[in-house]
This record gives structure tokens, sequence and C-alpha cells, in this order.
């Protein structure tokens, strides 16, 4: 189903105040404090289609930061899932965090499947919305292929400078239209339109990796001893914000919550991060990446190799999250470049050791 409608701008406040009559929480892009943010929209007015990168991914509204997982007794040796989803739009993503979205599908699907992930991911309809030019200096999508629609939205928008053009992509779509009198076919016009939006869009994003995409993996596992690692690790600060805000983390703890009596308790799930230094810790005292290189150079595997390996699709989606949010600068594209370097100055010159190259875009 990729059937084309129209709407017009000044129509999208009265469509969103009729979903939420319907009984739809509406989660959209809005802005708090200078920033830009998905949250609850109490008030419409206050949705920004029209947004720089926001600063956390909406991938919470699938996997909150904190949740219950199951109740439980001691006593009677009883449990009970604590599966919490409400019909939920999730208005306005970038196509970068639609392919997140993708990736976290799959995660969440293979082997087995998390029963609170599908609940959420079952009531969750995905609108999101074209980017027409980059949305921030950090982000490198058309490198990784995600400055265009996946196929997993339910509606899809396309800024038409008055219209928006919507593509309808599954029937969780159509229903979000359903009776929306203010929609119409496209008319030529509208359609000459697109089609200009879309060519006019594609050069104003510009390659930034220094090899393709498919060569990336290959040059992570060519670089496990690169001394590009020990320079990440002298300066970064192991805080995990990197992990927090990446729309593809979805890492975790588990810990038990008793009462005074230890008789009635809950399994609680947080996020966790492979940045931080007790995360490896194993049983015993062990800790199998005790160094920040190391837990650094985990980090970029994972998102360049490991998943792609295991998913058949980056766990890097480029949105340049990672690197606004470092405090010592660490960013995706200057590791990665530097790593290209490092790796065909080796092959170059085979017998001469690998030195560090300079971090440098």
């Amino acid at each position: 189903m990729n059937d084309l409608k129209i709407m017009p701008k000044g129509a999208v406040k009265a469509w969103v105040e009729g979903l939420k009559a319907r009984g739809f929480r509406i989660v959209g892009p809005q802005e708090q404090h200078g920033k830009y943010v998905f949250d609850v929209l109490d008030d419409v007015g206050a949705l920004v289609l029209e947004y720089p990168i926001s600063v956390t991914a909406p991938k919470k509204y699938l996997l909150p930061p904190r949740e219950v997982l199951f109740t439980f007794n001691t006593t009677t040796m009883e449990m009970e899932a604590q599966i919490e989803a409400e019909p939920t739009v999730l208005l306005g993503m970038h196509t970068c965090d639609m392919h997140a979205i993708q990736l976290l599908d799959t995660v969440h699907a293979t082997g087995f499947a998390d029963q609170h992930y599908q609940a959420r991911r079952k009531a969750l309809y995905l609108v999101s919305i074209e980017c027409l030019s980059p949305c921030s200096p950090q982000c490198f999508c058309k490198d990784m292929e995600t400055y265009s629609a996946t196929n997993n939205y339910d509606l899809h928008f396309v800024d038409l400078g008055r219209l928006y053009a919507i593509y309808v992509g599954s029937e969780k779509g159509e229903a979000l239209l359903k009776g929306c009198t203010n929609v119409w076919k496209p008319t030529d016009g509208d359609l000459k339109t697109l089609n200009q939006v879309m060519t006019e869009k594609w050069p104003r994003f510009e390659f930034r990796l220094d090899c393709e995409l498919s060569e990336l993996p290959k040059v992570l596992g060519a670089s496990q001893t690169s001394p590009i690692w020990d320079e990440l690790g002298d300066i970064c600060l192991a805080c995990g914000a990197c992990t927090q805000i990446c729309p593809t983390c979805y890492c975790f703890d588990v810990t038990d919550e008793v009462d005074l009596k230890l008789e009635n308790g809950r399994r609680i799930r947080t996020w966790d991060s492979c940045q931080i230094e007790k995360f490896a810790m194993v049983a015993g005292g062990h800790n199998f990446r005790t160094s920040v290189a190391k837990r650094q150079r985990h980090r970029f595997m994972r998102k360049g190799k490991y998943q792609y390996e295991a998913y058949g699709q980056m766990g890097c989606v480029g949105c340049g999250r990672c690197g606004t949010g470092c405090h010592v600068g660490i960013t995706c594209i200057k590791t990665y470049n530097a790593l290209i370097r490092a790796y065909r100055a080796q092959l170059e010159t085979p017998s001469a050791e690998v030195r560090a190259v300079e971090m440098t875009p």
C-alpha cells in the first residue's frame, strides 16, 4: 500500500485534535528550553514538524528508560507480567529514527521475542516526515543510507510548501486518516511539485564517510588493534551520554525490588550503557572491558560491524546525536574516517607499524 494524499498545512492541527478525540495518545517533537524533544502533546499547538534533530530519540516510547517487567510473590511463587501499551501516534519522526526503529523491530523479534516491546509496537502508529536538508552539523545520514523513508511507516509526510504530501504505507495509516475531510488525491500540479521538491533535496546532502558503506565492517574488522582506540580512551569521560541519546542502543540492566517483608516484589528493567565500567562486570569481579579504550572500540564495532553481520542493518543511522552530546568531541564520522585512513595506510605499507592517524573530519 503506497497511496498518496494531499493535506493543507493548516489542517494538520485539526487532524491531530481529531486523533486525540478518538483516544490516541499523540507524541511529537516540541520545543523545550531551546531544544527539540519528543513528548506527549498536551497542547497540539506545541507540535513542530519543521525542526532540527531532537535531543533524544523517540525510542523511549518502545523501550522506556525504566519499566516493570513483572511482579512476583515469594510466598506463593506467583508471577504476573506487567505489559502496558496504549494506542500512540508517534508523529513527525525523521527518517533516520525510522531506520532505527526498523532495526529495533528486527532485534526484538529475533530469537526470544520481547513481549513488552511487541505489545507497544503493535499499539504504535509511525508517522514520519521527509528530511529535505541536513538537520544537524553532525549528521551523516546520506552515508548511512538513512536519509530517505523506510517501508515501516504508517504515514509519511513531505513538505510541499503550503501543503503536505502524505504517503499511506499501511492499513494503520489509512485508519489515522479516517474521517479527515481535508485530504484529497494529488493533482498533476501536486505531483509536479512533489517531484521538484524531492529532486532539489538530494544535492543538499553530502557524503562525509571516506569509504563506501559496504566497506565499513571490513575496515572495523581490521582495526581491532588500532591505536585510535587508545586515543579515544584517553579523552573519553566514560559518562555514557552517547548511548543514552542513541536511537539504536538497547542495552539494559535488570534489578529486583522487594518490600520490607520480602514477600512482594517486582522486576525492573532500566537502560544501561556499555561505556560504563561496571557494564561488563561478571561473576568473581572479572571485567572483560576494563579500559575505556576497549569500551569505545566495542561501541563502534557494534554500530558499524556486529549489528550489520547479525541483522543486515547498520547499528548507526548517522543521526549525529552522539557527536552533539559528547563533552569531549568524539564523533562517529571523525572516528570512522580516522580508522579508514589508518586501514588504507596499512594496506599501502603492510610491513610498517600502524600509527595513530590524526582525528580530523
